[in-house]
Protein backbone atom coordinates (compact mmCIF):
# COMPACT_ATOMS: atom_id res chain seq x y z
CA UNK A 1 0.00 0.00 0.00
CA UNK A 2 1.10 3.28 -0.73
CA UNK A 3 1.35 5.75 2.27
CA UNK A 4 1.01 9.69 1.46
CA UNK A 5 2.53 11.31 4.55
CA UNK A 6 0.44 14.46 4.00
CA UNK A 7 1.41 18.08 5.69
CA UNK A 8 -1.67 20.55 5.00
CA UNK A 9 -1.66 23.44 2.60
CA UNK A 10 1.67 22.02 1.25
CA UNK A 11 2.68 20.34 -2.34
CA UNK A 12 1.47 16.87 -1.23
CA UNK A 13 -1.81 17.91 -2.47
CA UNK A 14 -0.64 17.44 -5.83
CA UNK A 15 0.36 14.11 -4.90
CA UNK A 16 -3.30 12.98 -3.64
CA UNK A 17 -4.15 14.52 -6.76
CA UNK A 18 -2.17 12.04 -9.09
CA UNK A 19 -3.17 8.96 -7.45
CA UNK A 20 -6.70 9.91 -7.64
CA UNK A 21 -5.86 10.04 -11.70
CA UNK A 22 -4.13 7.07 -11.54
CA UNK A 23 -6.97 5.46 -9.42
CA UNK A 24 -4.53 3.82 -7.03
CA UNK A 25 -5.34 2.71 -3.72
CA UNK A 26 -3.60 4.81 -0.95
CA UNK A 27 -3.73 5.81 2.24
CA UNK A 28 -3.13 8.97 3.89
CA UNK A 29 -0.61 9.86 7.08
CA UNK A 30 -1.75 13.18 7.91
CA UNK A 31 0.77 15.89 9.44
CA UNK A 32 -0.34 19.39 10.73
CA UNK A 33 1.87 22.47 10.73
CA UNK A 34 3.46 24.34 13.77
CA UNK A 35 0.54 27.02 14.63
CA UNK A 36 3.30 29.90 15.07
CA UNK A 37 6.06 28.53 12.77
CA UNK A 38 4.50 27.01 10.01
CA UNK A 39 6.79 24.82 9.66
CA UNK A 40 6.40 20.43 9.42
CA UNK A 41 6.17 18.62 12.55
CA UNK A 42 9.25 16.73 13.87
CA UNK A 43 7.22 13.65 13.28
CA UNK A 44 8.02 13.98 9.87
CA UNK A 45 11.60 13.41 10.36
CA UNK A 46 11.34 9.80 11.25
CA UNK A 47 9.83 9.55 7.30
CA UNK A 48 12.30 10.72 6.19
CA UNK A 49 15.53 12.76 7.87
CA UNK A 50 15.14 16.43 6.22
CA UNK A 51 11.19 16.04 7.62
CA UNK A 52 9.46 17.58 5.17
CA UNK A 53 6.69 16.96 2.97
CA UNK A 54 5.99 15.54 0.04
CA UNK A 55 6.77 12.31 0.67
CA UNK A 56 5.65 8.62 0.14
CA UNK A 57 6.40 5.31 1.30
CA UNK A 58 5.18 2.11 -0.94
CA UNK A 59 5.15 -1.17 1.48
CA UNK A 60 4.47 -3.19 -1.94
CA UNK A 61 8.55 -3.77 -2.81
CA UNK A 62 9.96 -5.31 0.07
CA UNK A 63 12.00 -3.58 1.83
CA UNK A 64 9.33 -0.59 1.45
CA UNK A 65 10.53 2.13 -0.65
CA UNK A 66 10.41 5.97 0.60
CA UNK A 67 10.26 8.42 -2.12
CA UNK A 68 10.60 12.24 -1.34
CA UNK A 69 10.57 15.38 -3.57
CA UNK A 70 7.63 16.56 -5.64
CA UNK A 71 9.69 15.74 -9.01
CA UNK A 72 10.47 12.27 -7.76
CA UNK A 73 7.66 11.11 -6.38
CA UNK A 74 5.29 12.12 -9.79
CA UNK A 75 8.46 9.99 -11.74
CA UNK A 76 8.12 6.92 -9.42
CA UNK A 77 4.31 6.36 -9.74
CA UNK A 78 3.50 7.30 -13.24
CA UNK A 79 7.21 4.97 -14.08
CA UNK A 80 5.87 2.49 -11.39
CA UNK A 81 1.56 2.29 -11.91
CA UNK A 82 1.10 4.39 -14.57
CA UNK A 83 1.16 1.81 -17.53
CA UNK A 84 2.06 4.07 -19.69
CA UNK A 85 -0.78 6.61 -18.58
CA UNK A 86 -0.02 10.50 -17.98
CA UNK A 87 2.97 10.41 -20.04
CA UNK A 88 3.75 10.82 -23.65
CA UNK A 89 5.28 8.02 -25.77
CA UNK A 90 9.39 7.98 -25.24
CA UNK A 91 11.56 9.78 -27.70
CA UNK A 92 8.50 12.39 -28.78
CA UNK A 93 8.61 16.47 -28.82
CA UNK A 94 5.89 15.72 -26.04
CA UNK A 95 7.94 13.28 -23.87
CA UNK A 96 10.48 15.83 -23.98
CA UNK A 97 8.14 18.85 -23.02
CA UNK A 98 6.90 16.68 -20.29
CA UNK A 99 10.23 16.11 -18.93
CA UNK A 100 10.82 20.00 -19.04
CA UNK A 101 7.80 21.35 -17.45
CA UNK A 102 8.05 18.47 -14.67
CA UNK A 103 11.27 19.93 -13.74
CA UNK A 104 10.76 23.42 -14.32
CA UNK A 105 7.95 23.54 -11.86
CA UNK A 106 10.46 23.24 -8.85
CA UNK A 107 13.57 24.49 -10.43
CA UNK A 108 12.54 27.27 -12.35
CA UNK A 109 9.35 28.57 -11.11
CA UNK A 110 8.65 28.05 -7.83
CA UNK A 111 12.37 29.71 -6.54
CA UNK A 112 11.55 33.20 -7.19
CA UNK A 113 7.72 32.61 -6.02
CA UNK A 114 9.21 31.57 -2.68
CA UNK A 115 11.65 34.24 -2.39
CA UNK A 116 8.71 36.81 -2.77
CA UNK A 117 6.93 35.15 -0.10
CA UNK A 118 10.08 35.98 2.29
CA UNK A 119 10.68 39.14 1.33
CA UNK A 120 6.09 39.71 1.89
CA UNK A 121 6.78 38.41 5.11
CA UNK A 122 10.33 40.47 5.90
CA UNK A 123 8.63 44.06 4.91
CA UNK A 124 5.73 43.12 7.25
CA UNK A 125 7.94 41.55 10.17
CA UNK A 126 7.76 43.54 13.17
CA UNK A 127 11.28 45.17 13.68
CA UNK A 128 12.19 48.53 15.87
CA UNK A 129 10.43 51.59 14.07
CA UNK A 130 13.82 53.53 13.67
CA UNK A 131 14.83 50.14 11.13
CA UNK A 132 11.66 49.92 9.43
CA UNK A 133 11.97 52.28 6.83
CA UNK A 134 15.23 50.32 6.09
CA UNK A 135 13.82 46.98 6.15
CA UNK A 136 10.78 47.32 4.15
CA UNK A 137 13.16 50.11 1.42
CA UNK A 138 15.53 46.68 1.08
CA UNK A 139 12.61 44.26 0.19
CA UNK A 140 10.77 46.43 -1.92
CA UNK A 141 13.60 47.03 -3.56
CA UNK A 142 14.55 43.29 -4.30
CA UNK A 143 11.19 42.83 -5.44
CA UNK A 144 10.97 45.21 -7.44
CA UNK A 145 13.87 45.06 -9.29
CA UNK A 146 14.77 41.13 -9.35
CA UNK A 147 12.02 39.25 -7.99
CA UNK A 148 8.99 40.80 -10.15
CA UNK A 149 10.45 40.90 -12.98
CA UNK A 150 11.38 36.94 -12.97
CA UNK A 151 8.20 36.33 -12.07
CA UNK A 152 6.36 38.29 -14.72
CA UNK A 153 9.20 36.48 -17.53
CA UNK A 154 8.01 33.20 -16.30
CA UNK A 155 4.38 33.57 -16.41
CA UNK A 156 4.57 35.05 -20.15
CA UNK A 157 7.15 32.42 -21.08
CA UNK A 158 4.31 30.22 -19.93
CA UNK A 159 1.60 31.62 -21.25
CA UNK A 160 2.86 31.66 -24.37
CA UNK A 161 3.74 28.37 -24.64
CA UNK A 162 -0.22 27.28 -23.44
CA UNK A 163 -0.81 29.34 -26.86
CA UNK A 164 0.02 26.34 -29.20
CA UNK A 165 -1.24 23.32 -26.86
CA UNK A 166 -3.90 23.06 -24.24
CA UNK A 167 -1.67 21.39 -21.88
CA UNK A 168 1.96 21.63 -20.67
CA UNK A 169 3.62 18.68 -22.80
CA UNK A 170 0.90 18.75 -25.59
CA UNK A 171 -2.42 17.63 -27.05
CA UNK A 172 -2.81 15.62 -23.88
CA UNK A 173 -2.89 15.77 -19.84
CA UNK A 174 -0.26 14.17 -18.18
CA UNK A 175 1.41 14.05 -15.11
CA UNK A 176 3.65 17.23 -15.97
CA UNK A 177 0.19 19.46 -15.40
CA UNK A 178 -0.09 17.81 -11.97
CA UNK A 179 3.46 19.20 -11.04
CA UNK A 180 3.03 21.96 -12.63
CA UNK A 181 -0.57 22.83 -10.17
CA UNK A 182 1.15 24.07 -7.04
CA UNK A 183 3.21 26.82 -8.42
CA UNK A 184 0.76 27.96 -10.84
CA UNK A 185 -1.83 28.50 -7.84
CA UNK A 186 0.77 29.86 -5.98
CA UNK A 187 1.10 32.40 -8.49
CA UNK A 188 -2.69 33.10 -8.48
CA UNK A 189 -2.92 33.29 -4.97
CA UNK A 190 0.40 35.76 -4.39
CA UNK A 191 2.40 36.92 -7.49
CA UNK A 192 -0.19 38.79 -9.45
CA UNK A 193 -1.60 35.60 -12.35
CA UNK A 194 -5.27 36.89 -13.05
CA UNK A 195 -7.06 37.10 -16.63
CA UNK A 196 -4.64 39.27 -18.25
CA UNK A 197 -2.81 36.10 -18.49
CA UNK A 198 -6.23 33.97 -20.24
CA UNK A 199 -4.59 30.56 -21.30
CA UNK A 200 -2.91 30.43 -17.83
CA UNK A 201 -6.16 30.97 -16.09
CA UNK A 202 -8.24 28.70 -18.09
CA UNK A 203 -5.49 26.27 -17.58
CA UNK A 204 -5.63 26.32 -14.02
CA UNK A 205 -10.10 26.36 -14.24
CA UNK A 206 -9.38 23.09 -16.41
CA UNK A 207 -7.40 21.44 -13.65
CA UNK A 208 -9.83 22.20 -11.20
CA UNK A 209 -12.45 20.71 -12.86
CA UNK A 210 -11.22 17.44 -13.14
CA UNK A 211 -12.49 15.12 -11.08
CA UNK A 212 -9.45 13.63 -9.51
CA UNK A 213 -8.90 16.78 -8.56
CA UNK A 214 -11.89 17.14 -6.82
CA UNK A 215 -11.58 13.62 -4.69
CA UNK A 216 -7.99 14.57 -3.97
CA UNK A 217 -9.28 18.25 -1.92
CA UNK A 218 -11.84 15.82 -0.23
CA UNK A 219 -8.98 13.07 1.07
CA UNK A 220 -6.34 15.92 1.86
CA UNK A 221 -8.90 18.78 3.53
CA UNK A 222 -8.39 22.44 3.02
CA UNK A 223 -5.99 23.69 1.12
CA UNK A 224 -4.35 27.09 0.90
CA UNK A 225 -0.82 28.55 -0.25
CA UNK A 226 1.44 28.25 2.78
CA UNK A 227 4.87 27.01 1.20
Amino acid sequence: MITVHHLENSRSQRVLWLLEELGLPYQVQRYARDPQTLLAPPELARVHPLGKSPVITDDTAQPAITVAESGAIVEYLVDTYGGGRLRPPAGTAEARRYTYWLHFSEGSLMPPLLMKLVFDKVRSAPVPFFIKPVVKGVADKVTSSFIGPNIKRLLDFMETELASRPWFAGAEFSAADVQMSFPVEAAAARAGLNASRPRLMDWLARIHARPAYARALEVGGPYAMVD
